[in-house]
């Protein structure tokens, strides 16, 4: 991170109804960046997919938290999604199975197909596993100059 990067820090309960305090969180962030409407749309998409990821596999029913740290630079957002919780599986991982086609539709797994959708709409995404620790989702997008905002 560097000096001139700020940081704003939620710490929420890992339950759903706490995935739209993220958003709003995302939204005025990045409209005060300069964000066209179209990627603050794309990001609040990539945020609630990793939040989501969050609730449903790292703690299953008994609760936890959710660490989401916003770090804006002068022309990135990225944004952080810890738990503390089980991991599960990465892109990476999933990569090395068979594909779908090649599956029972009770064989397919439905976690985890909610990274390529994150990886489609960010910049950069990073999948950090730490077993016993959680997991770490960092995505970034850089801001979009045009020619009339130059």
């Amino acid at each position: 991170m560097k000096a001139d990067t700020q940081k704003v820090i939620l710490n929420l309960p890992a339950t759903a109804e706490f995935v739209d305090v993220v958003r709003l969180n995302l939204y005025g962030i990045a409209s005060k960046m300069g964000f066209s409407y179209e990627d603050i749309e794309d990001m609040k998409v990539a945020v609630s997919e990793a939040c989501n990821n969050s609730v449903l596999y790292a703690y299953g029913q008994d609760g936890g938290h959710i660490d989401v740290i916003f770090e804006i630079g002068e022309e990135t957002l990225s944004i952080i999604v810890e738990d503390e919780g089980e991991s599960f599986e990465t892109v990476k991982e999933m990569a090395d199975q068979t594909t779908l086609h090649d599956k029972e539709l009770s064989d397919v797994q439905i976690g985890g197909l909610g990274f390529y959708l994150m990886q489609a709409l960010m910049d950069d995404v990073r999948i950090e596993n730490v077993a016993g620790q959680g997991t770490r989702v960092t995505m970034s997008k850089s801001l979009a100059r045009s020619e009339e905002r130059v």
